[in-house]
């Protein structure tokens, strides 16, 4: 079985746990199998990163559960909110806030990051290493509330 040595995590067993799909850079493409499918999706956020962004959420984009530093379903819910509504969104979020994080949510995000946080990849639904620096600068960019 093929693992990804990062993260000790085999690609049979992502798609086992509901992802549909990993790239065969082994980047996930994430998007899960159905709405019961719960899953933390960090984008390669630590702890203190995804904490900042649940507190930015929290106070712009009605996240309403813990600052916990654990980017879940409620916190993408918030996010896709976000991508959806802000003024100077490059590509608006059209799917459903459902909080799960597929290539539709990718994408948006990618555009937002193109445009504010200097992402020079392709605006392709895949968040491999250069989507998670710029997710990581977005985070780290705005103050701790």
């Amino acid at each position: 079985m093929e693992q990804n040595r990062r993260n000790g995590v085999s690609r049979r067993g992502l798609i086992r746990g509901g992802l549909l799909a990993v790239a065969a850079s082994g980047a996930a493409v994430v998007g899960f199998a159905g709405p019961a499918s719960a899953a933390v999706v960090n984008l390669g956020l630590d702890k203190q990163g995804a904490q900042r962004v649940q507190r930015w959420i929290l106070t712009m984009y009605g996240y309403n559960g813990k600052i916990d530093g654990v980017l879940g379903t409620n916190s993408w819910k918030a996010m896709q909110r976000f991508l959806k509504t802000w003024p100077d969104q490059p590509r608006p979020y059209k799917g459903d806030i459902d909080g799960i994080v597929g290539p539709e949510t990718i994408m948006s995000l990618q555009a937002n990051l193109k445009k504010f946080e200097g992402y020079k990849g392709a605006i392709d639904g895949i968040a491999g290493a250069g989507t998670k620096a710029a997710f990581r600068r977005k985070a780290y960019s705005n103050p701790p509330v």
